[in-house]
């Protein structure tokens, strides 16, 4: 999950343009591709969607597992799932309402977390021994009655972009572009990009992942600002209408395998205009996964977000005003909206400052899943960076 960023920055990009929900009219589908010029990537293209009917003429989204339990989940990176962090966690599983657990398949730096001989994902991609026996990790996660989920962070990729450069955003220098923290990101508009990471998908499928959770699935922050500065390959589709076509590619090629596709998305994106910056738009996102997961960590939220001068103080208020404003974005949208799943903090935000924040525990978990229960909201994720979580009542 996207584990920290710049709440004014965010709000600025969320706030600087865009559209409100989609319209009927305008759902397309982005199924057709063109080839570039010779030597540069596969640009993405847009086409009339085309949806299966039911019975009374209206598509409907179906759920690729209607048996799936209410997950009440928890995050593990590859090092924790992969090591003696472990057994810890699937303690905490086995004697709490937790059921769930999602693992890092491809991890925030692009890096693929388990030895794989698949030429397809090596071409791209440069896999590691994070998790050096995958098959034996999910043996142990299906005797513990551990529902599986792949993290699967998308065009945030160092690794791909450094080896790739002309799938990600060149300088005028011929460099790769960074941001402040030496990360870069891939072109969502690359289709090798979009077929790349669903072979990783397709390929945690096989070893037995029940969902496919896809982070980053955006531009960087303020990519609006330094586009025009940047060398990469683009049509003239706008940048959330690129980054719906991935997610709406994705969930169609595995949508004969039975297993969900999750997205993870900005809290605030279920609260103001789509974020075309970023090219994230949470109701066309939405339309297209079977699980949406907003990322609404009260400490992530600035002064007077609902009606809180310290948001990271009133965990109750803050996940209560996000449900509110995710049913009234979803709602419209009628047999198209997913499960929804948000990830709640379980971390202190002691960077905020004094007065701006809280000491986590035990009451502030409980009571971001009481907000959830009052809003009709049964699934959560908990997100630890460090994947050291609070002993609490998870019902």
């Amino acid at each position: 999950m996207e584990m920290v960023y710049s709440t004014m920055l965010l709000l600025m990009q969320l706030m600087s343009g865009g559209n409100g929900p989609e319209s009927d009219a305008s759902h397309q589908m982005m199924a057709s591709y063109v080839n570039a010029a010779a030597g540069k990537p596969v640009i993405a293209m847009p086409a009339k969607e085309v949806q299966a009917p039911d019975a009374g003429g209206e598509f409907v989204k179906k759920d690729p597992q209607p048996d799936a339990p209410e997950v009440k989940g928890i995050y593990a990176t590859a090092h924790s799932a992969g090591g003696a962090r472990l057994e810890k966690l699937l303690s905490l599983l086995n004697r709490t309402e937790l059921n769930s657990m999602v693992v890092d398949i491809k991890d925030d730096y692009g890096y693929i977390t388990y030895p794989t001989d698949n030429p397809e994902l090596l071409k791209m991609g440069t896999a590691k021994k994070y998790i050096k026996d995958l098959p034996a990790l999910m043996k142990t996660l299906e005797q513990n009655k551990v529902y599986p989920i792949a993290r699967i962070v998308v065009f945030k990729d160092t690794v791909l972009a450094a080896k790739n450069p002309e799938l990600s955003f060149v300088r005028a220098d011929g460099s790769v572009w960074k941001n402040g923290k030496g990360d870069s990101f891939v072109n969502p508009y690359a289709k090798e990009v979009w077929d790349y990471n669903i072979a990783v998908a397709k390929e945690a499928v096989k070893f037995g992942f029940k969902e496919i959770q896809f982070d980053y699935v955006r531009f960087p922050e303020g990519f609006e600002k330094k586009a025009d500065s940047l060398k990469y390959e683009k049509t003239d589709i706008s940048r959330v209408d690129a980054v719906a076509g991935f997610v709406k590619y994705a969930r169609e090629q595995m949508a004969d395998l039975g297993v969900r596709v999750s997205v993870d998305i900005f809290g605030y994106a279920a609260s103001v205009p789509a974020a075309e910056g970023i090219g994230q738009d949470f109701v066309k996102i939405s339309k297209y996964v079977d699980v949406i997961s907003p990322m609404v960590y009260p400490s992530h939220y600035s002064t007077g977000w609902y009606g809180a001068d310290a948001p990271d103080t009133k965990p109750y208020d803050v996940i209560k005003g996000s449900m509110v404003d995710t049913h009234k974005k979803l709602d419209p949208i009628g047999s198209f909206k997913p499960v929804i799943r948000p990830w709640i903090q379980d971390f202190t935000a002691s960077w905020l400052g004094k007065g701006n924040y809280i000491q986590y525990g035990k009451a502030e978990v409980e009571a971001q899943i009481r907000a959830l229960r009052d809003t009709g909201v049964k699934e959560y994720l908990l997100w630890n960076a460090g994947n050291n979580y609070t002993e609490a009542d998870y019902k």
